[in-house]
């Protein structure tokens, strides 16, 4: 099997995982939802935000760490990843630890206490999926995260449905979540001892050459989490948790949609890595114009949809209680192309070796961000947080472009761009047009409008599409 059908396959098997998954988290959500009310389901977005934030501040770029470490030139890959294995484990123990703690000082009810303390095994098991994500994307087996996601949603989906029937409280719904995430890490640490043997290791050298590469983008992330999570800090604080429960719904729809733009740029990351490593000028360019191809192939039509049907996709999940959810929703939609544009950029700066010229994007980003949140909070609530999260978006992926253009020296070509751009705008007004139509049908037509005027423009490769179903070795 050649490297882009290998590469073609490991894609598709994640994306099937992902559409599924997707299904199944915005299913959780909305069941979760409408069981809790606005209040509740504020404390659950409030345990959530909390956690995330300490999540992204210990995050450290493992993933595409360890993805960049172990597609380099290094002759005892078992010994590598133990060590960053070791280091993953401790820095997630040490760091959630202490989120219970911090939390004791914030103004929450006494429910929302416990249960960041007692999710934070959760949140300790994602951040150790981090480790395996690296080593399944650079030996291109990441069916087996696919798999494994979509059974853990499966257990939180039949769970919190259980929950239902059973009238349990907020914390036992929170146990549940506990359940669902252990599972995930269980099964990815099982397959990974087919890969690899994992064991504890301390090596200084490893260390810090993992500290030399982690240092940049680990301050990046710090500052990054002001604008990332910020929002849904700050509103703990300044508003009510029914007021974090509306906007956390559209939150959540949107947190479920970006995380695909992760995925498929971890993907592409090792090879941008191996090709800008070995000096392969041809390999390289060729990788990241696929990469922007695929995540505007992605993020546009999403952005557009988003735009479109925010008020009866949140009718549809959430049920009347969350109307107000829809109008976050459109606005928040707008970001989706930022995170996007953000992804490819941020993860390139990593392939390259450039993570230390994007600090100053991400720091003065999150100074101006900060700012905006501390002004428009107060006065403006949700809608104030919403639009403040745009912006910062924006803001990092337009700069963070420029900046790997420059350093690059490599220049894009948006003729796909632009088509995209096109067929999503159809798709808009051809779905705008038939508004009165059931939701779901109306996700199915926008994505068959988009897809046959993207294919009749030529936005879509056909050889490359052959060349991905062809069944020759």
């Amino acid at each position: 099997m050649s490297l882009t059908r290998k590469v073609a396959h490991n894609t598709i098997i994640q994306i099937v995982g992902k559409i599924i998954t997707t299904i199944l988290g915005l299913v959780a959500f909305a069941m979760l939802a409408r069981f809790l009310g606005q209040e509740k389901f504020g404390w659950y977005i409030t345990v959530t935000a909390f956690l995330q934030f300490a999540g992204v501040m210990i995050d450290f770029g493992m993933i595409v760490v360890t993805a960049q470490m172990l597609s380099e030139p290094f002759k005892d890959k078992e010994k590598l990843f133990k060590n960053l294995f070791t280091f993953r484990i401790i820095t997630a123990i040490f760091f959630f630890a202490l989120a219970p703690i911090i939390a004791l000082l914030f103004p929450y009810e006494p429910q929302i206490k416990i249960a960041i303390a007692i999710s934070s095994i959760a949140f300790l098991s994602i951040t150790l999926n981090q480790v395996f994500v690296g080593l399944y994307q650079t030996k291109l087996k990441m069916h087996i995260y696919a798999i494994s996601e979509v059974i853990a949603r499966i257990i939180l989906v039949a769970g919190i449905y259980f929950a239902i029937r059973k009238e349990m409280s907020f914390l036992d719904i929170m146990v549940i979540i506990i359940i669902s995430s252990i599972t995930h890490t269980a099964i990815l640490w099982i397959k990974a001892l087919k890969e690899t043997k994992i064991a504890l290791a301390f090596d200084w050298d490893i260390w810090k050459k993992i500290i030399t590469k982690m240092w940049p983008i680990a301050l990046s992330i710090i500052f990054n989490v002001v604008y990332l999570k910020g929002d849904l800090v700050l509103l703990s604080i300044f508003v009510d948790q029914k007021q974090i429960g509306i906007y956390g719904a559209a939150y959540r729809v949107l947190d479920v949609i970006t995380q695909s733009a992760m995925m498929i740029m971890g993907v592409l990351l090792p090879l941008m890595a191996y090709a800008w490593s070995r000096k392969l000028k041809k390999d390289f360019q060729n990788h990241y114009q696929r990469s922007f191809d695929t995540m505007m192939l992605f993020a546009v039509p999403m952005m557009v949809g988003a735009i479109v049907l925010g008020d009866k996709i949140i009718l549809l999940l959430f049920g009347a209680d969350f109307v107000e959810s829809g109008t976050i929703l459109q606005i928040l939609s707008i970001a989706v192309f930022g995170v996007f544009f953000g992804a490819i950029f941020g993860h390139t700066a990593v392939a390259i070796d450039r993570q230390k010229q994007t600090l100053w994007i991400y720091i003065s980003n999150a100074i101006i961000t900060l700012i905006g949140y501390l002004i428009f909070i107060p006065t403006y609530g949700i809608y104030g947080a919403a639009w403040m999260s745009v912006f910062s978006e924006l803001y990092a992926g337009i700069l963070l472009y420029l900046t790997i253009r420059y350093y690059s020296q490599e220049k894009l070509n948006f003729k796909t761009f632009f088509k995209i751009i096109f067929a999503s705008l159809v798709m808009g007004y051809i779905v705008k047009l038939f508004a009165s139509t059931s939701v779901i049908l109306l996700v199915f037509t926008g994505i068959m409008v988009y897809s046959v005027v993207l294919l009749l423009i030529g936005g879509i490769n056909i050889k490359t599409i052959k060349e991905i179903l062809s069944i020759k070795k």
